[in-house]
């Protein structure tokens, strides 16, 4: 079963997955990512500016796969 990195990005902080999940394919590991990035989302203050998140899942050669965005933006009129 391939392994798959999930690695986050806060706009400042990069926190790298160095263990992994052995998922069955890419789509897997998309599902978990989303998983995760709404995680995030859930725990989210309203911010003083932007905030931007970042989720690269990387395959077992270290080749991002793909990436998901999730962006945090207050503003009033």
């Amino acid at each position: 079963m391939p392994r798959y990195f999930i690695d986050l990005h806060d706009g400042a902080n990069l926190i790298r997955d160095r263990d992994g999940f052995d998922l069955p394919d890419l789509a897997a590991a998309r599902a978990k990512a989303v998983r995760l990035l709404t995680r995030v989302a859930l725990g989210l203050t309203d911010p003083v500016q932007r905030q931007d998140y970042v989720i690269a899942v990387r395959d077992e050669q270290g080749a991002v796969r793909l990436r998901l965005r999730l962006s945090y933006d207050v503003e009033t009129g």
